[in-house]
């Protein structure tokens, strides 16, 4: 692929290295930017840029959260809404991968507990083991928080089953319910895409783990 000039190559690059995206497409896309009106492109920069300084992980359950005002101290030292949510059920967390699973399971309006966002799953072959998840920050909270039931909620794949698996024995002998979704959801499928009556009902459905 040719090199272009010092800017445009410049944005090329930069573009290439967001996932999914290869040489072509990011070439594309460069282009495609630079026919937009300034305004728009103005507008994506102020939107990346405001969603960079505003929000991060929520302090407790490290799903999205966004801050009242920009700055480097505030994203740190915030929750998200969920967990600010005085009506939630405190005494039950939903265990998810990432933050898109927190929008499926809510779309569903079978829960209205609190979430852990374990910001991945188990998975030797991509190099992400225990110590690269989120549990430690789960088993404190089931410890300080009068957690009652943990749910677990993964995609039914070989890495959601692993990691359902890991967390179930080691949540064995606290003194904590630990159910996981119902086999409405196929095998192999992904939670996001998952239709909200489809998880719905797998929720309704959910069994204690080892049963």
């Amino acid at each position: 692929m040719p090199a272009y000039a010092g800017a445009v190559q410049d944005l090329i690059d930069e573009l290439g290295r967001l996932p999914g995206i290869g040489p072509k497409s990011a070439q594309r896309i460069a282009f495609y930017l630079l026919k937009l009106p300034s305004e728009d492109a103005l507008r994506l920069a102020t939107a990346i840029h405001t969603v960079k300084s505003r929000v991060s992980w929520c302090r407790r359950c490290f799903n999205i959260a966004e801050a009242d005002r920009p700055g480097p101290e505030a994203p740190a030292t915030t929750e998200c809404d969920i967990c600010r949510d005085e009506r939630r059920d405190k005494t039950v967390v939903c265990v998810v991968e990432e933050p898109k699973d927190v929008v499926a399971v809510e779309k569903t309006r079978e829960l209205r507990c609190r979430y852990h966002v374990l910001q991945g799953v188990i998975s030797p072959i991509d190099g992400v083991g225990p110590e690269q998840l989120r549990i430690r920050e789960l088993l404190a909270r089931i410890g300080g928080e009068g957690i009652a039931e943990v749910i677990l909620c993964f995609t039914p794949n070989i890495e959601g089953d692993a990691t359902a698996l890991y967390l179930s024995s080691l949540l064995a002998d606290l003194p904590v319910r630990v159910t996981r979704i119902a086999s409405g959801l196929p095998v192999g499928g992904d939670l996001e895409y998952a239709d909200e009556l489809t998880l719905g009902r797998a929720l309704a459905g959910r069994r204690e783990v080892g049963s």
